[in-house]
């Protein structure tokens, strides 16, 4: 009699069919859930088994517990009447041979048996000694495959050869062989347009994303309107950047360097540019847990990077670095671009709230013509009226020339200057105690590098039946826990290391720059180094209920005061 029948007095034997498949398997291999759970109906059929569920968690990994299908596995098991859980491979269940210990563990608890159609020993000691070592054997593989694929791809772009060249960067598509990058002409035109608005016709970030508005051009993503974040990224990108054969030598490796053409320019893609890393983040909602991919990237040292040549996209170098210095010098970002912002970009912020004053334009008849008038005011109170209630907008003109004549007027002292730039460089540096902030961060790390190795030990114990899967999760939360804050703090030390070295290269740029300036002069600079300025003394200007405006920097208060009264805009 089959292992189903029951007519004898034996409880049913019930199973629940699990598959699971990442989103790399299905790119790389298509390991499809259909084909996984047919192999399972079939061999439930065969052994007599009453499917109670068949669950599947399709796009998620096999190297964490986390995941939706899994959770409803262990729900039912714990529910009780489940004899076994099938799967059509070990790895189905996890990648970590820990994790599958601790599950195969916390179904026998219920009476459930684990089983992969894969598997090669039994319910003996030395038939789990043999899965056991298969699945580290098939871990190392899978290490192993992971290391071989990132070491072929770092080979292919030191060749000059394009990795995944069907995600081309904007303008561009790959080429016959897919190896590399040609110009899509009809989208190179876009790119052209928008270094040709920001480069050449000082448009800014908002003046672009509107133009393209207008225009109905759609963005690389199909949607109707750009985002910031891509029209910055693409100014940066030197995929569109002439490069000339002197900047390609200390770029290219020789061997790729000896196929470009000396007399013509080229752009650079570079690989190999960030580290990026992902993971599932349990979120509980009212709905119920749901999980989450949590993105990490970081930028790799550029000594790592490999550059790539691609063909030139037709943009003036000229071009592309005053793009780049525009958006560098934080140049008026605001929608009413005719005019040089000098206080926006969170130089001038709102009382009420905190946030920064927006710049902004409105027109006017006067004499029967059209007048523009630029002021600032505070985007929030305008768009949640709720949590700020400042009303008050402030003539543009008339407010920069105030703030510069606060300014300058401790420019034109130098001794008073040196002083006051010493002083905050000194208070920054005593809010670090005394120590040496990189010291701090190397004894940070030496803590998180502690709290891995005790994780590992934790997982070690788990596996070896020391400690159950409770205990585990326990154990890991806290070192969790203590490894953000440590990851905090070196955050915060080396953000304050980094601050106070720019602090002091601010001090001496700004001294010597103004070392051989006359009054005269400091009075007639540009708006533009007017704005540098401001960014080096770390200057605020906060609003005052009375329409006053509190000016003060990182001066610790020497240099500026209050500038009023400024009688708010009429608009």
């Amino acid at each position: 009699m089959s292992n189903g029948a029951h007519g004898n007095g034996r409880q049913p034997q019930r199973a629940i069919l699990y598959a699971r498949v990442s989103t790399d398997e299905q790119v790389r291999s298509g390991y499809s859930l259909e084909q996984q759970m047919e192999a399972l109906r079939g061999y439930a059929a065969f052994e007599g088994y009453e499917v109670l569920e068949e669950i599947a968690d399709p796009g998620q990994s096999g190297a964490s517990l986390e995941r939706p299908g899994m959770d409803r596995v262990r729900d039912l098991v714990d529910g009780g009447g489940v004899t076994v859980v099938l799967a059509q491979d070990r790895d189905r269940f996890a990648r970590e041979p820990a994790y599958h210990y601790l599950l195969k563990r916390e179904f026998e608890d219920r009476g459930c048996k684990l089983r992969a159609l894969n598997d090669r020993g039994d319910d003996t000691p030395e038939g789990e000694l043999t899965d056991g070592i298969l699945d580290q054997l098939a871990k190392f593989e899978r290490a192993k495959m992971a290391e071989r694929t990132r070491r072929g791809k770092l080979q292919k772009a030191r060749s000059g050869k394009i990795v995944n060249a069907k995600r081309t960067r904007y303008g561009f598509r790959a080429n016959a062989s897919g190896l590399g990058y040609e110009v899509d002409e009809e989208k190179m035109a876009i790119v052209r347009r928008i270094f040709h608005l920001i480069g050449v016709e000082s448009v800014g970030v908002h003046g672009v994303i509107a133009a393209l508005k207008r225009e109905g051009v759609p963005t690389p993503t199909g949607k109707r309107i750009w985002e910031r974040a891509i029209v910055k990224r693409m100014v940066w990108e030197d995929s569109y950047r002439p490069h000339s054969y002197d900047e390609l030598e200390e770029i290219l490796t020789p061997q790729v360097l000896a196929a470009v053409d000396p007399t013509k320019t080229y752009g650079v893609y570079y690989f190999n540019r960030e580290r990026v890393s992902t993971r599932s983040v349990a979120v509980d909602t009212p709905a119920g847990r749901i999980y989450k991919k949590k993105t990490k990237r970081a930028i790799k040292d550029k000594s790592e990077w490999i550059g790539i040549p691609v063909p030139d996209a037709g943009i003036p170098k000229a071009v592309v670095e005053a793009a780049r210095q525009r958006l560098e010098g934080n140049g008026p970002s605001s929608r009413a671009d005719d005019r040089f912002w000098e206080l926006s970009g969170g130089i001038f912020r709102c009382g009420g709230c905190g946030r920064s004053m927006a710049a902004h334009a409105s027109y006017s008849k006067k004499g029967g013509k059209k007048v523009r008038y630029h002021y600032y005011r505070c985007q929030y109170a305008s768009t949640h009226k709720e949590l700020c209630s400042y009303r008050r907008t402030y003539r543009a003109g008339a407010l920069e020339v105030r703030v510069w004549e606060e300014v300058s007027a401790f420019l034109k002292e130098p001794a008073r200057l040196e002083a006051g730039l010493e002083k905050m460089i000194r208070q920054k540096a005593e809010e670090s105690s005394g120590r040496d902030p990189s010291e701090e961060a190397k004894r940070w790390l030496e803590r998180i590098s502690a709290l891995d190795n005790k994780r590992k030990r934790y997982q070690e114990m788990a596996a070896e039946g020391l400690i159950d899967f409770a205990e585990l999760k326990e154990h890991l939360q806290e070192l969790e826990d203590e490894r953000s804050i440590a990851e905090g703090e070196v955050d915060s030390l080396l953000k304050r290391g980094k601050q106070l070295e720019e602090m002091r290269h601010n001090k001496d740029a700004l001294l010597e720059s103004l070392k051989e300036v006359t009054p005269r002069q400091i009075d007639g600079l540009s708006q533009t180094e007017r704005r540098r300025i401001y960014q080096m003394v770390g200057l605020r200007a906060t609003t005052g209920e009375d329409g006053t405006v509190e000016v003060e920097g990182d001066l610790a208060g020497l240099c500026f005061g209050v500038v009023g009264p400024i009688r708010p805009s009429p608009f």
